[in-house]
């Protein structure tokens, strides 16, 4: 399964693209961090994203796209700017035709270091550790997304598999 993970931001989105299957290593196949000026416009600003996205998608060929769920923060300016960016790369896979699952960031770390409270160093050591990097993806939005990527393709997919088992067994108890 190729999966590509956003860490949603209207300054830093990150985007980390990574094939795998549950429970194996993973492979980094890329990753990008798609920047805007927080000067610039918000609308222009959005639109880079989307355009940004959109040639990502495209040019990877994602089967599905695992996104940040944005979480509280005191900052209502800064909530604001990731919810809308969170809502274009929800966008951006929808709109190829792709499965999107969104992942709060405790569920991000517990998938993979094994700890809903890690901090940002631990994911970056084990994203590095578990795809066997010679470096740690810099910087950490782009560390960020790639961990969403192997938490969809450690969780989401046995999610998916869970639920078309469920699908198939309703069909099979109807006839």
């Amino acid at each position: 399964m190729r999966v590509l993970g956003i860490d949603p931001g209207l300054t830093r989105c990150g985007v980390g693209v990574v094939e795998g299957v549950p429970g194996r290593p993973g492979t980094l196949i890329d990753y990008h961090v798609v920047r805007s000026e927080p000067d610039e416009d918000i609308a222009l600003r959005l639109l880079h994203l989307d355009r940004s996205l959109a040639e990502l998608v495209a040019r990877h060929q994602p089967e599905s796209v695992a996104v940040e769920r944005v979480f509280s923060q005191h900052n209502a300016r800064t909530v604001m700017g990731t919810a809308q960016a969170s809502a274009v790369a929800i966008l951006a896979g929808s709109r190829a035709g792709l499965p999107v699952q969104t992942y709060t960031p405790s569920e991000v770390k517990a998938a993979v270091t094994g700890s809903g409270t890690a901090d940002k160093a631990q994911v970056t050591a084990m994203v590095t550790r578990l795809l066997k990097l010679d470096a740690p993806p810099k910087p950490a939005d782009a560390a960020d997304a790639i961990a969403i990527a192997i938490c969809h393709i450690w969780r989401g997919g046995t999610r998916a598999r869970i639920q078309a088992a469920a699908i198939a067994a309703a069909r099979r108890s109807s006839r």
